[in-house]
């Protein structure tokens, strides 16, 4: 599959908090408060974010976008991968791993030491994912979130 990394813009805004509102939805469960979760993390990113230290990334296919990924300021030395979501017809493809070589390799060229990020044990492959690429599992909670019961996990990586 081609594919190309592009930076997002406030073009993708809507179709990004769309598709995850919705795919999580169906997944997982989840009820509208993820979406409005993702909505403020967008909205944030867009109305306040420093270009050196933060970025997020679209992967396209010819107009079609197929996942993304976004890199954010967690604390001066840390960045935090946010968003990170390629759509069900795209996986197994290496979207997943382009989006996330990306965010990697932006986060060590502006001088991050490490990376965190907060996700779902439920989300196997996004586990496979992060530990094939270095990530360690720090910490793993039961929690109540987007109205369903979880594990929220923390993965670390040292850059």
């Amino acid at each position: 599959m081609q594919f190309a990394l592009r930076p997002f813009d406030a073009s993708d805004a809507d179709w990004l908090i769309a598709e995850n509102a919705a795919h999580y939805a169906r997944s997982d469960g989840f009820d509208d408060s993820f979406g409005v979760l993702v909505s403020e993390i967008v909205t944030d990113f867009l109305s306040d974010h420093d270009p050196s230290r933060e970025a997020g990334w679209v992967a396209d296919d010819d107009g079609t976008r197929l996942g993304h990924i976004f890199c954010v300021q967690h604390d001066a030395h840390t960045a935090k991968l946010r968003l990170f979501f390629v759509v069900p017809a795209a996986r197994g493809r290496g979207v997943a791993q382009g989006l996330l070589d990306q965010c990697l390799g932006f986060a060590r060229n502006a001088g991050y030491r490490g990376m965190t990020l907060w996700t779902h044990e439920s989300h196997k492959a996004a586990g496979c994912i992060y530990r094939r690429n270095g990530f360690s599992r720090v910490d793993a909670r039961p929690a109540h979130s987007f109205g369903v019961d979880l594990v929220e996990e923390t993965w670390t990586i040292t850059l």
